[in-house]
């Protein structure tokens, strides 16, 4: 049996709505005071964060041919990428079909569906690999029977890194440092494609990973997990192990702690992610006081109303008192051991079984500035935006505007 979709009219006019998101300096108490840190708030842009990858994805896939106009696109989510797609659907005239699994919040069906999405959603988890293992079973599936669907494969496609250069040369463009940059990881795209570019004009950056605990990805292995958005079953080759200083892994009791004091104290705030990368940033800054440390919220707290803020759902699931501290562990594998907030420093690609260990520089000590006098970094780094990648994929990303 096939499965027929309808094609959207193409609206480019929208992608003059991504990017450009707010900056903010987050100085509440997290786990303690600390001097503060810098937030770009994904979560206020048109698609959320993953409209900047889904956008570059499409792009990408029609330059080479593989996405021709009209056809379907299907992927998995587990909600964030699908509000990208959709965005990206509609502006260049694409029908979306979004694996999603029953943990979905229903209010996120609801926009999915409003956006225009169609939703294929799996009941059941598989017996290894979890919801993700059977979204994706669900998605070859699909693929098999719609003609001409593309997949972009955010795990592995390097148009979801590339889409990320255009973040970088944002923060370029209001930061003439930028010292430490903590990103939570799921697929690797942000990570990697923020990364990426800011070292290009900063070689001793310091990036700073932020797993879920029971996620895979550094080595763990993989448990269940109540938090999305960040951590994955599986180990997407997008995630660049090599780049990363160290990695924590934060458990749902810490980062909804820090959700509720960001939303208490700082008035903006988010979900899983936005908490859990929140509470290693404001860790970064009382460590390094002297550093200019960078984060990204890639949401807001509307999805989470039902999870995160609602005090049923956090007493129902046991998340009392959060860990206030790291504790240090000597390699990731060993992560799972220490409860709801671990670290390590030697970063570890599991799939060929080598710690990489990063040497930590000296903490710089010039004040930080958010004037626009970064303006030639800010140049440097938006003409990598505006590159496509070598390799199976290239992104092609919208100029940065002024």
């Amino acid at each position: 049996m096939t499965t027929a979709v309808r094609a959207p009219a193409e609206n480019r006019a929208l992608l003059d709505l991504v990017g450009r998101t707010p900056l903010a300096r987050i100085t509440t108490d997290l786990a303690g005071p600390h001097p503060g840190f810098w937030a770009k708030l994904e979560g206020l842009g048109a698609g959320g964060m993953k409209a900047r990858p889904a956008v570059s994805m499409l792009l990408g896939a029609q330059k080479r041919g593989e996405l021709p106009p009209g056809a379907p696109v299907v992927e998995s989510t587990s909600g964030t990428l699908g509000i990208g797609l959709a965005f990206a659907g509609q502006a260049l005239g694409h029908p979306v079909i979004l694996v999603v699994d029953a943990e979905l919040e229903p209010s996120m069906r609801k926009l999915l569906r409003a956006y225009g999405a169609r939703l294929e959603l799996v009941d059941r988890p598989a017996h290894q690999g979890g919801w993700q293992t059977a979204r994706l079973q669900r998605l070859r599936e699909l693929l098999a029977r719609t003609p001409g669907a593309y997949w972009p494969d955010q795990y592995g496609n390097p148009d979801n890194v590339a889409g990320y250069a255009s973040l970088a040369a944002e923060l370029a463009a209001r930061l003439d440092r930028i010292d430490i940059l903590v990103c939570s990881v799921g697929t690797g795209g942000h990570s990697a494609g923020v990364a990426g570019s800011l070292r290009l004009l900063r070689p001793g950056l310091r990036l700073i990973g932020v797993d879920a605990a029971g996620s895979t990805i550094f080595g763990p292995p993989a448990r269940p997990r109540l938090m999305r958005g960040l951590g994955s079953s599986i180990r997407p080759r997008n995630v660049a192990y090599e780049a990363f200083d160290e990695v924590h892994w934060i458990g749902p009791a810490e980062a909804v702690h820090a959700c509720r004091r960001l939303a208490s104290g700082n008035f903006v705030s988010g979900g899983w992610s936005t908490g859990a990368v929140a509470l290693v940033s404001a860790w970064a800054a009382r460590t390094h006081p002297d550093a200019v440390v960078v984060t990204v919220f890639p949401d807001g707290p509307e999805r989470y109303l039902d999870t995160v803020y609602d005090e049923g759902f956090t007493a129902t699931r046991g998340l009392g008192e959060p860990v206030g501290h790291p504790t240090d562990v000597p390699h990731p594998a060993r992560a799972s051991e220490a409860g709801g907030w671990a670290r390590c420093r030697a970063v570890t690609d599991p799939r060929v079984a080598r710690v990489m260990p990063r040497p930590i520089p000296a903490s710089a000590s010039a004040p930080a500035s958010t004037s626009a006098s970064a303006s030639a970094s800010a140049s440097a780094v938006a003409s990598v935006a505006a590159v496509a990648p070598s390799g199976s994929g290239g992104g092609v990303l919208l100029p940065l505007r002024a």
